[in-house]
């Protein structure tokens, strides 16, 4: 399974958006600024997905921009790679095994169902360990500090 970089980029915004002064939402602007390189056009498809998922909201106006929609204590790193690429499932079951062994009769369909259920299972742990990590943890260990720093993004320089 590989992630695509969109999720790379969108957990760098929910990590801006988690130190962001809360009177202050980030705007669109700053943000794709922020992510050198990045197409404005994807950044929005990445806030789409973030905000249809419940983890960003988007504030209209003058004054708006994008907010993180929870607490950064409450968002599991699982809600962010499920946001942007769908729910995890990295045995992708074509049937071969059935078309390869099928002279074998249940046997081939037999090892077909061990077979998906063992990388179910493994899915499962993988998904049980990234909804045991928060946002909120990963900038602290990322800081190496227990204190989030709350900045306002929209006025810090960009070098």
């Amino acid at each position: 399974m590989n992630l695509t970089r969109g999720l790379e980029q969108a957990i760098c915004i929910i990590t801006l958006l988690a130190t962001q002064d809360k009177n202050f939402p980030i705007t669109s602007h700053i943000i794709n600024r922020r992510l050198k390189g990045a197409s404005p056009s994807y950044i929005k498809k990445i806030m789409r997905k973030l905000v249809v998922n419940g983890l960003v909201t988007s504030v209209s106006g003058s004054n708006g921009g994008f907010s993180l929609a929870r607490n950064p204590e409450n968002i599991h790193l699982l809600e962010v790679v499920e946001a942007l690429e769908g729910p995890i499932v990295t045995y992708p079951n074509t049937g071969m095994i059935n078309q390869v062994f099928s002279d074998l009769g249940p046997t081939a369909n037999h090892g077909e169902i061990v077979l998906t259920e063992v990388f179910k299972q493994a899915d499962n742990q993988y998904k049980d360990y990234l909804r045991e990590q928060t946002v909120a943890q990963l900038i602290r260990k990322s800081l190496k500090h227990q204190d989030i720093p709350i900045l306002n993004w929209n006025e810090t320089k960009i070098n």
